[in-house]
């Protein structure tokens, strides 16, 4: 059996530049992190020589709505982990650009106050088509930022809806920012936020309705939690005045139980804290840094930062194999010809899509396994 191909083996070019990377130099780290994004040859190689560098870094993903904010909570963050001595990368997934295919830079303009400190790295991306709200190589970049020895990595994603979920892979905390006036106490009832947030930050909280769709938050905390009416008495006119344990009134309200176990240093399970910021004022940022601590702490006592990380890299694997297999497969010519050989049959109904697919993978062996060059 034919072992599958390594990535090529690393340049002189590239060797100095990681020389370059390793010694710290700022402009070495911008170049190595183009030529992940861009898929510029050699990037496997560098990546591969990174990889047991990984692991370092707290990676915080923010995500939610379009105009609630996260850039400029994300400026706030920057600034705060700067006052604590901290390095930080901010990776900034803005939309693309219908023109050029570029990052469109208004999360660049908006953090432009952090933008000079050398203690930062901010690095704008493309969608590039992405569904999932982070452009293909965020992850990939992510690690680079690691290996340089950044200690805190800021991803912040364009607002797409639900199907930002990609995010909860990327990032060991996840930080979804709502905002009171966007229809958003709608979004709690989707089972997808609810399960990607570790933090839920109302911002612009000194508008109308901030209150609301916290206790609204919490609500559904509460009831998802399972803990609500768990010890209530379950008889038809029960007098629920009597109840007497501080755990039986907790449980007629499920917003108040959420509330005090997000605080819950020693739970077994963490339960997410709704948190009010008016980043533009810098308000409540002090607090969701410490609500980010007390998540590290949480994943580092209960094992489940390994549990997570390890699987971060299960999906990497999986991606860079379904990566190979579909630049192996298509860009094979033997087996474009036999699509293309097949297609006349296909029109004609005698065959069907997955026939022909089964077929095609079939004969394709040789070529995912990259021991054949048709």
């Amino acid at each position: 059996m034919t072992s599958p191909a390594s990535p090529a083996a690393l340049t002189a070019a590239h060797e100095r530049l990681l020389a370059d990377f390793d010694a710290g130099k700022p402009a070495a780290l911008a170049r190595v992190v183009s030529i992940v994004e861009n898929r510029r040859a050699g990037f496997e190689a560098i990546l591969s020589t990174l990889h047991p560098k990984l692991g370092r870094a707290w990676r915080v993903g923010l995500t939610g709505p379009p105009g609630a904010g996260k850039s400029t909570l994300t400026m706030r963050l920057t600034s705060a982990y700067r006052e604590a001595g901290k390095l930080v990368g901010v990776v900034d997934v803005d939309p693309t650009s219908p023109f050029t295919g570029g990052a469109l830079l208004g999360d660049r303009i908006r953090m432009e106050s952090v933008a000079l400190d050398p203690g930062v790295f901010i690095r704008s991306m493309a969608t590039r088509g992405s569904l999932g709200g982070l452009a293909a190589a965020t992850r990939e970049v992510a690690d680079v930022l690691d290996a340089f020895g950044i200690d805190v990595i800021l991803i912040e994603t364009v607002g797409v809806g639900q199907t930002e979920l990609d995010i909860a892979r990327t990032a060991d905390t996840s930080v979804v920012v709502l905002v009171p006036e966007s229809g958003d106490s709608i979004q709690t009832l989707k089972a997808g936020l609810m399960e990607i947030a570790d933090i839920y930050v109302v911002n612009k909280a000194d508008r109308p309705g901030a209150d609301r769709l916290r206790n609204e938050l919490e609500l559904m905390l509460g009831l998802r939690g399972g803990s609500s009416l768990r010890d209530v008495p379950a008889h038809h006119g029960v007098d629920l005045r009597s109840l007497a344990t501080r755990e039986e009134k907790r449980a007629l309200n499920p917003a108040r139980a959420a509330r005090e176990a997000a605080r819950d240093e020693e739970a077994s399970q963490w339960t997410p804290p709704v948190l009010r910021t008016v980043a533009a004022q810098g308000e409540g940022v002090s607090e969701l840094l410490e609500a980010i601590q007390r998540h590290m702490r949480f994943l580092e006592r209960t094992g489940e930062l390994r549990t997570r990380r390890v699987r971060r890299l299960r999906e990497r694997v999986i991606e860079v194999a379904e990566r190979l297999l579909r630049g192996r497969l298509w860009g094979d010519e033997g087996t474009q010809r036999a699509l293309e050989a097949a297609l006349p049959a296909l029109e004609r109904g005698e065959t069907t899509p997955f026939a022909t697919a089964e077929s095609l993978l079939a004969n394709a062996a040789p070529v995912v396994s990259g021991s054949s060059a048709r």
